[in-house]
């Protein structure tokens, strides 16, 4: 998943002009085919290989991590540079889901422990905003108070979203909220 922010800001545009199509055009036509292709499979009640079985009949990670991360994508105010540099916040964001997830997962998995969790997913998450803003210039003061919101995400269980939308969707709106002072 960390390619797709990537892809997009150093070369989306040379690669969606293949296609005749601006990024945001190419990024929003992928994410309402893949909503299209999640709701017949909700339809027909599939279970693609590596899905939980309870995703047979609600909607699934992988959707709901799709449009979160096409959200982004279209949402999230670029740099003034061009390439990496103009995902100042959308790589953040993204790589959040990427590397605090597992993380996080893989430690309430084996420890069967919330706050051990909580703190690799803190420290994980600070390195990738921290990180951002060494490696392409991402506001220092939106990394320290957006960092802890990817870990907000992931804590709530709840059948209504997944956590790849809200580890994604929570730093978004805290973002969009705190734009006017960055």
């Amino acid at each position: 998943m960390a390619v797709i922010p990537i892809l997009y800001y150093q070369f989306g545009e040379e690669i969606t002009s293949y296609l005749s199509l601006e990024p945001e055009e190419f990024v929003s036509a992928a994410c309402l085919t893949l909503l299209i292709i999640e709701a017949l499979r909700l339809r027909f009640g599939i279970v693609i290989v590596g899905q939980r079985e309870y995703e047979s009949n609600q909607i699934s990670a992988l959707a709901w991590g799709a449009l979160a991360v096409s959200l982004t994508l279209l949402i999230a105010p670029e740099g003034e540079g061009k390439g990496l540099e103009s995902g100042l916040y959308g790589i953040p964001i993204i790589f959040g889901l990427t590397f605090v997830d597992p993380v996080m997962g893989e430690i309430k998995r084996i420890k069967r422990d919330m706050k051990s969790a909580i703190y690799a997913g803190m420290a994980v998450s600070y390195a990738v905003w921290i990180g951002c803003h060494f490696w392409i210039g991402t506001d220092l003061f939106a990394a320290v108070l957006l960092a802890p919101l990817t870990v907000v995400g992931e804590i709530p269980s709840t059948k209504i979203i997944d956590d790849n939308a809200t580890m994604v969707l929570l730093p978004l709106a805290g973002l969009v909220l705190l734009m006017p002072f960055l």
